[in-house]
């Protein structure tokens, strides 16, 4: 199925998989997205009259998402927001089912937050991988620091390493992924195409080495997963052997994952060409399977490794960082400070 939409942006093509409506339908389920390259936070659902509805707002270098009960935090370029919905159960506007509003904004600076998560205690979690550390917010400060790796000598502005991906287990911070074991400004960028590690937080040990540009750890289901991005795989670290296993292949630069029951939602973008993204596995990988790379998302069976469904851009998105699911959720829409809605959406708390 294809769509087009307007954005305040050049023309956009969005392409769906013969089945993907009919499994958001199945899922009871939305997605959201990010991509930095053009600024937009992504709501992706269904329409009463079962079509597809996007909803998109502007913030400046979006990425990092996580869920809460009643919302999501969002990263943009310095600040993060934490997005309520206000909408009672059952409650509809002009076709929509939540109605998500930045409701407490935090000023961090330009810290290049990526992955966030929240932990059992409630706190947001990130990572600030300017100062190549894991931080909460704070206050009174722009970030409060809890954890660094130990090959990292100071907190510097400096991206040493480009520390990326949380990974949260039993309501911890758990898992990292790092680009580069490097302790000079910018060190990560010779180590792109193996250099890349995952280390264990409580440990400092690092449990897995060898990759290319690993992102979006994630442990579900007794597994550590991640995004093998320079190679453009799907997979798990086998705890014995610390070695990557691979279960799917993307035709993209991967970036994004989220589960939802036996599935795995991937976001993949076209690699960029410049020094960042050149040499990886992933154009060897392209080549000898005849593809090109593709924006998007993979819904991923985790039964069978096989991508199922999925949902493209073409035109002006090249790139996603980040992908979450809305469970329950069918037509989201959300506030941003382009227009002047913000200002008209007065609510009680009368609890």
């Amino acid at each position: 199925m294809d769509y087009s939409i307007s954005t305040e942006s050049p023309q956009m093509e969005i392409t769906t998989s013969r089945q993907m409506l009919a499994w958001l339908d199945e899922q009871r389920l939305s997605i959201a997205l990010t991509t930095y390259q053009i600024g937009k936070l992504f709501l992706i659902g269904l329409k009463e009259n079962g079509n597809l509805s996007i909803f998109e707002r502007t913030f400046n270098r979006c990425m990092g998402m996580c869920a809460t009960e009643n919302g999501f935090y969002l990263s943009s370029l310095y600040q993060v927001w934490r997005f309520e919905n206000l909408f009672r159960f059952g409650e509809r506007q002009d076709g929509y089912d939540r109605l998500y509003v930045p409701q407490v904004g935090y000023t961090t600076g330009d810290l290049d937050i990526h992955d966030m998560a929240v932990d059992g205690a409630g706190r947001l979690v990130f990572v600030n991988t300017l100062f190549g550390c894991l931080a909460t917010l704070s206050q009174t400060h722009s970030f409060k620091p809890l954890w660094r790796p130990p090959f990292i000598s100071k907190l510097a502005a400096e991206d040493r390493c480009h520390l990326n991906g949380l990974a949260m287990k039993d309501g911890a911070s758990a898992f990292v992924t790092i680009v580069g074991e490097s302790d000079v400004a910018d060190g990560w960028r010779e180590l792109r195409s193996g250099g890349g590690i995952v280390m264990d937080v409580a440990s400092n040990e690092i449990i897995a080495r060898g990759l290319s540009m690993p992102h979006s750890p994630r442990w579900y289901n007794g597994r550590l997963w991640l995004l093998n991005a320079g190679s453009g795989e799907f997979g798990y670290i086998e705890p014995e052997s610390g070695r990557f296993e691979p279960v799917t292949f993307c035709a993209g630069y991967l970036r994004g994952l989220h589960f939802h029951g036996d599935f795995a939602l991937v976001g993949t973008s076209l690699p960029r060409h410049n020094r960042t993204f050149s040499g990886l596995p992933l154009d060897a990988m392209l080549q000898a399977r005849n593809a090109q790379p593709r924006c998007g998302i993979q819904v991923i069976d985790l039964r069978t490794g096989d991508a199922v469904h999925w949902l493209r851009f073409e035109g002006m998105l090249n790139e996603i960082y980040d992908v979450i699911t809305l469970p329950g959720v069918r037509t989201p829409m959300a506030l941003g400070f382009k227009t002047d809605e913000i200002r008209r959406v007065i609510s009680l708390d009368l609890s």
